[in-house]
């Protein structure tokens, strides 16, 4: 049999507060890795305490990629992501070490592992106009519209993603042609060349998740995530924006929730109750997602420790 003479490199995925952060740098360290962030928020500066992005001491211990990229009123999209990321594991590899991919935005993992579709890229002017409309009428009526050019996109994307709903109307409007078409055409020449390890990790119970996820919104308070927030709202091009709920740093869980807190919206004790809900939700999303790449070995950090090493010691040989 056939020897596979491609780098290798490993996909640490999980849902948020799972604990992907430390085994990344753990491994790292161990097996001569640089870590490669595979989340949406970390790519915004500004955006530290509340994406929970490695401090200073944790990128001294490895170095780190796709941190810091945009500011946060700037879009950066997935097939963004996969270019950029691309990048920074060539050098890896060409410096003679492990690519570590880590994080829990599973698009950009798809766009980096698979390739995009060769869709239509972004065109100013129209995506202008579409959030022009939504000023005007609101999301729920731009996504009730996709439902109509495209039942399959809106019944995976929620009235209450702006974002999402733009691409794909922006999409339709340019090509003619519903976002769900061209994404079923992956474009599979443009797979991550290296053989990778898929690994998931994640409590088995729930609870124990949830637990996790509250005890870590609760220590971001304690380190000043509300300060980071008005620190946020206080840059001209966010003060001024006609709508910066609708942008995709500002959306990420948690900071959507402190910015109605801190414009008076909800008291501090329903700001918190809102926002691990939501990051709960984002969780359920992750988990779903996850549970569909049939590839991924699943473990559960805190119990199958052991059953991970051999894994990892397997694969690099």
């Amino acid at each position: 049999m056939a020897t596979d003479a491609r780098p290798p490199a490993i996909a640490l995925m999980g849902p948020t507060a799972a604990g992907k952060t430390a085994l990344a740098l753990d491994w790292a360290e161990r097996f001569g890795g640089e870590v490669v962030s595979v989340d949406s928020a970390l790519v915004y500066r500004g955006l530290d305490i509340g994406a929970a992005k490695p401090d200073a001491a944790e990128r001294a211990r490895a170095p780190h990629h796709m941190l810091d990229l945009r500011d946060p009123w700037d879009a950066y999209s997935a097939a963004d992501f996969a270019r950029d990321a691309r990048e920074a594991i060539d050098g890896i590899v060409a410096r003679g070490r492990l690519p570590i991919l880590a994080g829990g935005t599973g698009l950009y993992f798809r766009a980096l592992l698979e390739g995009l579709a060769g869709m239509p890229a972004a065109v100013p002017g129209v995506r202008a106009a579409i959030e022009a409309e939504a000023r005007e009428r609101g999301w729920p009526a731009l996504h009730a519209e996709l439902a109509r050019v495209d039942p399959a996109a809106a019944a995976r994307i929620g009235p209450g993603d702006p974002q999402r709903i733009q691409r794909a109307l922006e999409v339709w409007r340019v090509s003619g042609r519903a976002i769900s078409d061209w994404q079923a055409r992956p474009g599979a020449s443009d797979r991550l060349p290296l053989r990778v390890l898929k690994l998931v990790v994640a409590p088995a119970d729930r609870a124990v998740l949830h637990a996790r996820i509250a005890r870590r919104f609760d220590a971001m308070l304690a380190a000043g995530f509300l300060d980071e927030v008005r620190a946020l709202r206080a840059l001209p091009p966010l003060r001024g924006h006609p709508a910066p709920l609708d942008l995709p740093a500002i959306r990420a869980v948690g900071y959507r929730q402190a910015w109605e807190h801190l414009a008076g919206g909800v008291d501090a004790g329903t700001f918190r109750e809102h926002a691990v809900a939501a990051t709960r939700q984002l969780a359920k999303r992750q988990l779903t997602w996850l549970r569909g790449e049939l590839d991924a070995r699943w473990f559960d950090p805190s119990r199958d420790a052991p059953a991970l090493a051999r894994a990892i010691g397997a694969f690099l040989g």
